[in-house]
């Protein structure tokens, strides 16, 4: 039986809490991921025997991404608290006004708010390209080294970099621009993911990206379902956000995609 492991931005910017050691607080800190991913990391390293696979994708942005508040201002010319939603009416009537592509940035939001599921949300500034923020947490990274010590490599793949587009999932933007290829559709890391007989995933946050890759594997592969096991105490939700992703995790239970939690071992839970 072939297994692979698939987390989804174990980053300092979502999981690191901040100590009195002066490891700095992320700016968009899930709460509870500190513990989400103590726990991931002790799994990893109890259960490193038996993944032959570890997939992580990294979500890398810019300073002045369409989600952060530099991208906008008012006609004022003050940026946006985070977690204002910007709509596309904002833009028309000139309540929010993109300084970068004007013109493409409305193109986006009409059409995300066409697929009438999330809308469009400013965040702190996080994962900034080169930055700490962008940086595994700490625990998780050693448990990835401890695995790779026994001769492995893992796949670290990145999303986010495209600033006119969220990119939530781990397969493609929320809506993908074909003049940009890593926006579209990762058929790649798919099809890769269909050479295991079984696929972990866990990572942050459960309500945005764990979540949005669900629903895209969902979506574009739903023959990956059934291999699929959700490691449920390893995410946590953006406060505010806990039961935005509720409908697709009952979608995925019923197109057979298995939950466990990191006190079962990858022999058990097979």
């Amino acid at each position: 039986m072939a297994t692979a492991l698939l987390v989804i931005d174990p980053q300092n910017s979502f999981c690191n809490p901040g100590d009195a050691q002066g490891n700095s607080r992320g700016s968009l800190y899930v709460e509870g991921a500190d513990s989400d991913m103590l726990r991931l990391a002790a799994w990893i390293s109890e259960n490193k025997y038996d993944i032959d696979s570890l997939y992580f994708t990294m979500d890398w942005h810019h300073p002045n991404d369409i989600a952060h508040p530099g991208f906008w201002q008012n006609a004022e010319g003050s940026a946006p608290a985070p977690f204002t939603q910007i709509t596309a009416k904002d833009v028309s009537t000139g309540k929010w006004i993109p300084r970068f592509e004007p013109e493409r940035t409305l193109e986006y939001l009409q059409a995300l708010e066409a697929q009438n599921e999330y809308p469009h949300l400013i965040w702190p500034p996080h994962c900034i390209i080169g930055s700490e923020g962008a940086a595994v947490y700490s625990p998780v990274m050693q448990a990835f080294e401890e695995w790779a010590a026994l001769g492995n490599f893992y796949n670290a793949v990145t999303k986010g970099e495209y600033p006119l587009s969220e990119h939530f999932g781990a397969f493609k933007a929320q809506i993908p621009d074909s003049e940009i290829p890593e926006t579209e559709l990762n058929e790649e890391l798919l099809d890769e993911l269909n050479d295991f007989d079984t696929i972990y995933i866990a990572g942050e946050a459960r309500s945005h990206c764990v979540a949005n890759s669900i629903k895209q594997i969902l979506d574009s592969a739903e023959y990956l379902a059934e291999k699929i096991i959700i490691l449920e105490d390893t995410m946590s939700n953006v406060s505010g956000f806990e039961t935005l992703a509720d409908p697709i995790f009952k979608r995925a239970k019923a197109a057979g995609v298995r939950f466990t939690t990191t006190k079962t071992k990858i022999i058990d839970a097979e």
